[in-house]
């Protein structure tokens, strides 16, 4: 009989609670842990002496940080020191027409019984507050003042905007407040105003109101100040006078001055007003919205008459002194693009035989004149019943080759194809030489058109929607014309195998506007190294009161108009400097049009604005790019995409904040488009336009497959044969050989084809933007072709 092992029973066995880990073994925190090892934090002290020492520490560093936010606050609000200092710039923005911005500024000198100060020439109001040891100066604007309400803002250190209790804020008021939001706002205050005072039981329900609405676009707001309560006008003025204003963030590094006083004399003007922003220096040029840069001849000081404290004798004018001049090594240029040598190109060495031609002096033999009535008259063929004025308009073919021709990409509806007419349906017109050349095309008197043609254009202009839904159901797709080779009308085309990888030469047959334009090495270290230079070299202290004087300026820009601020920017090095300039943009929602790549916009980017046609292509997540640098083209700007708009513009430094602008029948009532920022100035980015051709499998055999309708002729089947086939359910395939003369082909996939599915070829053509120019305010705007797709489609 065997002895069994002795245990004790079950139910007397001890089970500890499992969430309590005072009695947990080594193995059972192991198996817990399941390989994780845990850290002891550096910070950590088991001593009570560290733990005091650790409290200590925490509020030392929390001292140093109240004393450090202390010290900004002082820096930021030093210039406003004293009733002396430089006044706090306030914009007062009415957002409806029963309001008035003079009201505003008037209520609120009431409110600290002060008087205001008004310059009857350029219209702003100054304001001693004594109460406050500060003074503000207010930029009254009118209501449906687009652009001086965009520059008040841009030079402000608050905006106060004006609503009404009666009045709804307009489509104008919510585009100028997406605008500005898009530009970048300082600190805002939100007042209602209004000829008489609001029913006290109304009251509580028009300011909640009117809070939500403008907490839509500045969230930041938190109330609704009253300008019929003298509480409500007092807590606004003080919320003027002790806050600390906000920083946009595009201004920093800049300087900039609303002018006080603008003289003219000639071609010198003067702008007297204080420094803003950042150290202003004589080297740099100096940015007037509407007229463009302009040099620095010297910088005078303009202090303000002392007065005495005795109150009783006059002001005591003080002479005024030279503070910089430029400096000829350092100062910049006026020359914002390259003069192309077209003799530095490539040339031709005459040969042998032309040089000895020339030695014999053929080339002074005299043609003799051609006899009367010999020379041939030039005849143009025309359709029949077509104007002399109808006429004019068509471009020879002799004359439209190898220019715009292939750049329609047969989508324009409302072209006329003139290879359709029947040969008997034409006629023939002498050619007049009667033409007018100016700047090297060709001009005609106008006259109104033919109803007829009226509204064929009418009409193609409203299928610029249409246009745009088809594309976006069927992206880059185009018929192959029938009366013109393939090879010849896509002859600027090229296959790419791959989109990402395949290689693209950016510096290839670049057109003559490339020559124009500066290239930065690194943009990254050029920037860095222009702001250390600017902080290096210093100059005129923000808040110093000076008379900037600018060379050649013509005298349209001192007029001053009362109501609009005359403000002048300071630009970095090298910001006067023409390059290509790519901006991230969106669409604005509230916009339902159709935009186009080329339409004529509106760009306003930091302080200046600019008339441009951009050219869109597709923004890759995280701003990537593949190893060519090639990014599709886009015809349209569409809504919820981010799209890159590339131009031809001056240097910019920094994400500066961008908008896009169309102007309308109203000159202070444009339309926001979009909106976005800056984001780089790569010369080599490469915008590819797609076009695609699509043929039909006409028979399928397993892999192999018959394709029509692509080509519609041998030729160009052999041409495009290199070139790889996609269909859209996924398969590629290549050309093996021509069968017929119709254009039918032979196809091998990587697969079977479905009879349903549609056989693609991929071509590519590098585009590039128009030149862009200044905006000025009052220009016409210029008419956008609505018709075909020449102007839009245009290299």
């Amino acid at each position: 009989m065997t002895e069994s092992a002795h245990h004790h029973r079950p139910t007397l066995k001890q089970k500890n609670k499992p969430f309590k880990s005072k009695h947990a073994t080594k193995s059972s925190l192991k198996e817990v842990a399941k390989g994780r090892t845990q850290r002891q934090s550096p910070k950590a002290r088991a001593s009570a002496n560290a733990a005091a020492q650790l409290r200590t520490n925490r509020r030392n560093s929390a001292k140093q940080a109240q004393l450090k936010k202390r010290q900004s606050l002082v820096s930021a609000t030093r210039i406003f020191s004293g009733t002396d200092g430089a006044p706090r710039i306030v914009a007062i923005v009415p957002l409806t027409d029963d309001v008035k911005a003079s009201d505003v500024s008037e209520r609120l000198a009431q409110s600290i019984d002060g008087t205001l100060e008004e310059d009857p020439t350029t219209g702003l109001q100054k304001l001693r507050a004594d109460r406050f040891k500060t003074s503000l100066q207010f930029i009254p604007l009118q209501y449906r003042h687009m652009y001086a309400a965009l520059d008040a803002c841009k030079v402000a250190d608050y905006v106060i905007f004006v609503l009404s209790p009666n009045v709804e804020v307009d489509q104008w008021g919510d585009t100028l407040l997406r605008t500005l939001q898009a530009q970048g706002l300082p600190e805002v205050v939100t007042v209602v105003s209004s000829d008489e005072p609001m029913e006290p039981k109304e009251k509580s329900g028009v300011v909640k109101s009117l809070l939500s609405f403008i907490q839509y676009f500045v969230p930041s707001q938190s109330r609704v100040y009253d300008m019929h309560h003298s509480s409500d006008t007092l807590n606004a003025i003080r919320a003027l006078c002790e806050g600390k204003p906000s920083d946009v963030k595009w201004r920093e590094g800049r300087s900039y001055i609303v002018s006080e006083r603008v003289d003219w004399a000639d071609g010198m003007l003067s702008i007297t007003g204080v420094v803003r922003g950042s150290h202003l220096s004589a080297n740099r040029l100096m940015h007037i919205p509407n007229f463009g840069d302009f040099q620095v001849a010297k910088i005078m000081s303009a202090p303000l008459p002392r007065h005495h404290k005795g109150g009783n004798a006059g002001a005591m004018e003080i002479e005024p002194q030279l503070l910089a001049e430029p400096n000829e090594e350092d100062a910049d240029s006026l020359v914002s693009s390259n003069d192309p040598d077209d003799m530095a190109n490539e040339q031709t060495w005459p040969t042998e035989e032309e040089m000895q031609g020339g030695a014999n002096g053929h080339e002074h033999e005299k043609i003799p004149d051609a006899k009367v009535g010999t020379t041939p008259k030039a005849v143009r063929k025309i359709p029949k019943g077509m104007s002399e004025y109808q006429a004019a308009w068509i471009i020879d073919e002799s004359e439209d080759e190898g220019e715009d021709g292939e750049d329609d990409d047969g989508e324009g509806n409302g072209e006329v194809e003139m290879d359709e007419v029947e040969e008997e349906e034409m006629v023939e017109l002498p050619v007049e030489d009667t033409e007018m050349e100016t700047d090297g095309r060709r001009s005609v008197a106008f006259q109104d058109l033919d109803a007829e043609e009226e509204e064929r254009q009418l009409q193609s202009w409203r299928n610029r929607k249409r246009e745009e839904e088809d594309d976006l159901a069927f992206p880059d797709e185009i018929d192959t014309p029938l009366d013109v080779p393939a090879r010849t009308r896509f002859q600027r085309y090229r296959g790419l195998r791959s989109f990402r990888t395949s290689p693209w030469d950016p510096y290839e047959n670049l057109p003559r506007d490339y020559a124009r334009i500066f290239q930065f090495e690194d943009f990254k270290r050029t920037e860095r190294a222009v702001r250390r230079r600017a902080e290096e070299e210093g100059g005129i202290e923000p808040g110093t009161r000076v008379t900037v004087y600018l060379k050649d300026v013509p005298k349209e820009a001192a007029q001053v108009t009362p109501g609009r601020p005359f403000v002048v920017f300071s630009l970095l090095q090298h910001e006067h400097k023409k390059t290509v300039l790519n901006f991230t943009v969106q669409r604005n929602t509230e916009y339902d049009g159709s935009v186009r790549s080329k339409d004529p916009l509106i760009l306003c980017v930091g302080p200046r604005r600019f008339r441009v046609n951009p050219v869109y292509s597709q923004h890759l997540r995280g701003g990537g790019k593949g190893a060519n640098n090639v990014h599709k083209f886009e015809r349209y700007l569409r809504h919820g995409v981010t799209s890159v708009a590339t131009i031809y513009g001056p240097v910019v430094y920094g994400k500066q904040p961008c908008t896009l602008l169309r102007e309308t029948e109203d000159p202070q009532a444009p339309e926001l488009v979009a909106m976005g920022s800056f984001l780089h100035p790569d010369t080599t980015r490469i915008v590819a336009k797609r076009i695609i051709l699509t043929g039909h499998p006409y028979k399928i055999h397993k892999k192999t497959a018959t394709i029509r309708y692509m080509f519609f002729n041998p030729e160009d089947v052999e041409y495009f044969k290199p070139i790889q086939l996609h269909t859209k359910y996924g398969r590629t395939g290549h050309i093996k050989e021509s069968l017929g003369t119709h254009g039918y082909y032979k196809a091998h996939f990587d697969g079977p084809i479905n009879q349903m599915d549609t056989v693609c070829m991929s071509l590519y053509k590098r585009v590039y933007p128009k030149w862009s120019e200044l905006w000025k305010e009052g220009q016409s705007a210029p008419a956008v072709n609505g018709g075909g797709d020449g102007d839009a489609m245009e290299e």
